[in-house]
C-alpha cells in the first residue's frame, strides 16, 4: 500500500491528505498515532460523525481506511488500491464481547489495529503498539509494584508487541532510573525549571517557544524583571519544600549576554535555597552563543552541568537546519568549557536529519568521541507541525529524511565505547523510524532533571514564557499550569501567570 491519491484526494504543500473514517468518536489519538507510525508520509485526518468539518477538501476526500464499531465487533477496511474505492479492498474484523472495562477494551482494540496494520504493510514497529511518550514508565511502575523483570518483559512483548531489543533497553533504563532517583524528595520536594525563550536563530526542526535574540535585545531586561517576579512568588509558595534540581533551558539560555546571565543567576541563588540542590543545569546549547565570559559566569554561580549541542558534525547539514555555527566552533566551545572548569558536559545529536547517511552519523560520533563528553543525548528526528521542517519535507519529500536501526546502533555503540550507559528514554509523535530519544552518560554524570520530566515522579515548577508547571500528587494524579508562550504577553500578564501557579501549587 503506498501513499498515492485517489481521484478525490487533495494535495496541500505537496502532501497528500488521507482520511480515516470512523463511525464513532473513540480512541482517535491512538488510531492517529498508530496509522501515522506505519504511514509517516501521510497527512492524516480522522473523520467521525461528531467532527465539525469546515475544510472543504476534507469533505471531498474519499477515505483510504474505515473503522466501523459495532455492538461486539469492529471492522477495519483498507482500500488498498487507493485509486478506486472498489478496487482491492482488504477487511479486518475483530470480535470482542467483553466491553465492561473500558481500559482493557482499548488495549485489545489497539492490539487488533496494530496487527491489522502490520499484516497490511509487512512492517514491524520497534515499540509495537505503544503510542505514549514514556515507555520506561511502564517498566518502572511494574517493578515498583513488585513485578519481576521477566514479568515486565512478558507484558511488553505479549500486550504491546515491543521488540526484544527495546524491551531490554526499557528495563535497563527503568532499573537505572530507580537507583538515580532514590535520593530525591518526592512528597516534600520539587524541581525548578527556568525558561529563556530566546535563540540566535530558529532551527529548521524546532517547535519550542523561541524568539530571535536580535529582535528582542531591547526587551530582555523587561523579560528578566517579569521572570524574577515569578521566581519570587514561587519561592514563597514552596517555602519549606526541598529543592532537588534546577534546570535553565529554552530557547538558548546562553543567547543572553554575560551580564544578563549574571543578573538572572544572582537573583535565582538569592531567591531559592540551593543547599539541597543535587544538580544545577544550564543548557548552554549552541556554539555560536558560548563565550568564555559566559561560561565563567555559570561556573561562578555553581552550575554543575551544561550542554554543548552540535546536533550533527556535518557542515552542510548545520547550514541546512539553520544553525549558524561551524563544526570548528562546536569543538572550540566544548574545549573552552573544559578549560574553564566544567566536568559534566552533555552533547546532543539528532539522527534522521535531512540528507544524512549512516556514514555521516558515524563521522559525527567519531568527532564527538574525540572530545569525550560526559553525556550524549541521541534524538531521533520528530517532525513537529509548528516547525520549518514540516514545510521542507512537503517541498523535498518524506524520503529525504530517514532514521534507521543501523544509525541508532551506531550512536549506541559510540556511547558505550565512551563508557556511557543509557539512563533515560522518551518518545515523541511523528518520530523518524518510530524510534526513541535516549540519554547516555558516564557513571555519576546523569541528568537527573531529564529523568524527572519524563517519569513524572516529582512536582516541577516552571517559570518563564511557554513553560508548563506540573504538580504531582500522591497516587500519581498530575495537574498542570501553563504560561503563555508569547514573550510580550508574558511580560504584560505576569500577575495572571503568578495567580495560575498559586491555584496549582497551593491548597488555599
Amino acid at each position: 500500500m503506498g501513499s498515492g491519491s485517489r481521484g478525490k484526494n487533495r494535495e496541500r504543500n505537496g502532501k497528500v491528505l488521507q482520511i480515516l473514517k470512523s463511525n464513532r468518536a473513540q480512541f482517535e489519538y491512538d488510531i492517529h498515532a498508530l496509522v501515522k507510525a506505519f504511514y509517516p508520509a501521510w497527512e492524516l485526518k480522522i473523520l467521525t460523525p461528531e467532527s465539525v468539518v469546515k475544510d472543504r477538501r476534507v469533505r471531498e476526500t474519499a477515505p483510504v481506511m474505515e473503522l466501523e464499531f459495532g455492538e461486539t465487533a469492529v471492522k477495519f477496511t483498507v482500500h488498498r488500491g487507493l485509486h478506486n474505492v472498489d478496487e482491492d479492498v482488504h477487511v479486518y474484523t475483530w470480535q470482542d464481547t467483553d466491553q465492561v472495562d473500558p481500559a482493557a477494551y482499548k488495549d485489545r482494540f489497539k492490539q487488533f489495529l496494530y496487527t491489522s496494520l502490520q499484516e497490511e504493510t509487512g512492517l514491524v514497529l520497534p515499540w509495537g503498539n505503544l503510542t505514549g511518550i514514556r515507555p520506561t514508565k511502564i517498566a518502572m511502575t511494574m517493578m515498583e509494584d513488585g513485578k519481576s523483570e521477566q514479568e515486565v518483559a512478558s507484558y511488553l512483548r505479549e500486550k504491546h508487541f515491543v521488540s526484544e531489543e527495546k524491551i531490554g533497553l526499557g528495563i535497563e533504563i527503568a532499573k537505572r532510573e530507580r537507583e538515580i532517583l532514590s535520593t530525591l524528595h518526592y512528597e516534600n520536594g520539587y524541581s525548578l525549571y527556568v525558561g529563556i525563550p530566546f535563540c540566535p536563530t530558529t532551527c529548521l526542526y524546532c517547535s519550542f517557544t523561541s524568539y530571535p535574540i536580535s529582535a528582542w535585545k531591547k526587551r530582555v531586561a523587561e523579560y528578566l524583571s517579569a521572570l524574577e517576579r515569578e521566581m519570587e512568588a514561587v519561592a514563597q509558595m514552596y517555602k519549606g519544600r526541598i529543592l532537588d534540581t534546577v534546570y535553565i533551558g529554552g530557547g538558548t539560555p546562553s543567547s543572553l549576554s554575560a551580564e544578563e546571565l549574571d543578573r538572572l543567576l544572582t537573583k535565582l541563588k538569592s531567591t531559592f535555597a540551593f543547599d539541597t540542590v543535587q544538580e544545577f543545569t544550564v543548557e548552554a546549547g549552541r556554539a555560536d552563543s558560548i563565550t568564555e565570559e559566559k561560561l565563567k559566569v555559570l561556573l561562578k554561580h555553581g552550575v554543575t552541568r551544561i550542554s554543548v549541542n552540535p546536533q550533527t558534525m556535518k557542515p552542510e547539514t548545520l547550514r541546512l537546519i539553520g544553525r549558524q555555527h561551524t563544526v570548528e566552533q562546536v569543538v572550540d566551545a566544548f574545549l573552552l568549557a573544559r578549560k574553564v572548569g566544567f566536568d559534566n558536559i552533555n552533547m546532543d545529536i539528532i539522527l534522521g536529519l535531512p540528507g544524512e547517511t549512516k556514514e555521516d552519523v558515524q563521522a559525527t560520533i567519531e568527532a564527538i568521541t574525540a572530545l569525550s563528553p560526559d553525556a550524549l543525548t541521541v534524538h531521533s528526528l520528530a517532525v513537529k507541525k509548528a516547525s520549518g521542517l514540516q514545510k521542507w519535507i512537503a517541498e523535498n519529500g518524506v524520503t529525504a529524511y530517514n532514521n534507521t536501526e543501523e544509525t541508532m546502533a551506531i550512536a549506541a555503540a559510540g556511547a558505550r565505547a565512551m563508557n556511557m550507559v543509557p539512563y533515560y528514554l522518551y518518545r515523541q509523535k511523528n518520530m523518524s523510524g518510530n524510534f526513541e530519544n535516549v540519554g547516555y552518560s558516564v557513571e555519576g554524570k546523569y541528568g537527573i532533571y531529564n529523568i524527572l520530566i519524563m517519569e513524572e515522579k516529582q512536582s516541577i515548577v516552571a517559570c518563564g514564557a511557554g513553560s508548563i508547571s506540573k504538580r504531582v500528587y500522591p497516587y500519581g494524579r498530575i495537574e498542570r499550569s501553563e504560561n503563555v508562550k508569547d514573550v510580550a504577553l508574558y511580560i504584560q500578564k505576569i500577575d495572571e501567570m503568578i495567580e495560575r501557579k498559586r491555584k496549582l501549587l497551593t491548597d488555599s
